[in-house]
């Protein structure tokens, strides 16, 4: 009766591995091939030569391998790259704390709404995405032309906060609907105020949903390239600017690459800071 018990525990952990396997191989093979591969990619083209009419030059000349460390000397050499590179970490940062205090009281609103109105208010939160990215971002050119506002830092920063401001409503929205209502009741009953309640109870409470919001504005901020171009003009060049004019203007391959590792690295940089900085704080508590 043991040995039928252990062969049947055998068959049945055998078979959830085999279901494991299936159920993560397909998205596994979905990352390595669209995400892992392309990043590698880059990274080899990063130490490559721009040909003579654009893109890569041959691997192998005279025999040997064609590689070189001049993109990065390149960049490395010249302040103008940090330049931009740091304008382009303030206009992000600018761009998630606007749209935090922004949506932040929106999403409590839809959180403590009835919930026969939370569906059309979330509604009308995504409505924009059913239009065009660039008719919107045209559309603020209409708006802000007369008031002589185009290519300036506050019309990139507009256009920045528009386009990713339901990136933030959504995730603090889905965080802030979970909450208990009792505990802010108990709170007042133990005679807590409004700040006092929101202080010690909903803003800790939706850390999580402000992380997430964070970074969905953040990042896709730091490599948009379409509304500093439409909307700044060439004072208010960002990274994702310069990277476009590496691949698709000057048709500098390499430099485009070590651009975009580079933003990469210190993308995730700050992610291992914010993880560190956060960590001693969850010790504590």
């Amino acid at each position: 009766m043991t040995e039928r018990l252990s062969a049947a525990a055998r068959r049945s952990g055998s078979g959830e591995r085999l279901t494991r396997w299936l159920v993560s191989l397909p998205p596994t093979l979905f990352l390595l091939l669209f995400f892992l591969a392309p990043a590698l990619i880059m990274v080899g083209a990063s130490f490559r030569q721009p040909g003579d009419f654009g893109g890569l030059a041959p691997l192998l000349v005279d025999g040997r391998l064609n590689l070189s460390l001049e993109t990065y000397r390149f960049f490395f050499g010249d302040w103008i790259y940090a330049e931009i590179f740091l304008r382009s970490f303030l206009v992000a940062t600018a761009t998630t704390l606007l749209c935090l205090l922004l949506a932040y009281p929106l999403a409590l609103l839809i959180a403590r709404s009835e919930r026969g109105h939370r569906d059309l208010l979330v509604l009308l939160v995504i409505l924009p995405f059913a239009s065009n990215f660039l008719i919107r971002v045209y559309a603020w050119i209409i708006v802000l032309g007369p008031f002589d506002l185009l290519y300036t830092p506050f019309a990139v920063i507009a256009g920045m906060v528009y386009v990713h401001l339901p990136f933030m409503i959504l995730p603090l929205y889905t965080n802030l609907e979970k909450h208990d209502p009792a505990l802010l009741e108990a709170a007042q009953d133990l005679g807590a105020g409004s700040w006092t309640r929101f202080r010690r109870i909903t803003l800790p409470l939706s850390m999580p949903g402000i992380w997430s919001g964070s970074a969905l504005v953040f990042i896709p901020v730091l490599g948009m390239f379409a509304i500093p171009e439409l909307l700044g003009g060439t004072r208010d060049i960002l990274v994702g600017n310069l990277i476009k004019e590496q691949f698709l203007d000057n048709r500098d391959w390499p430099l485009g690459s070590t651009l975009s590792l580079l933003l990469t690295a210190a993308v995730l940089a700050l992610a291992a800071l914010a993880v560190r900085a956060g960590r001693p704080r969850r010790e504590t508590a």
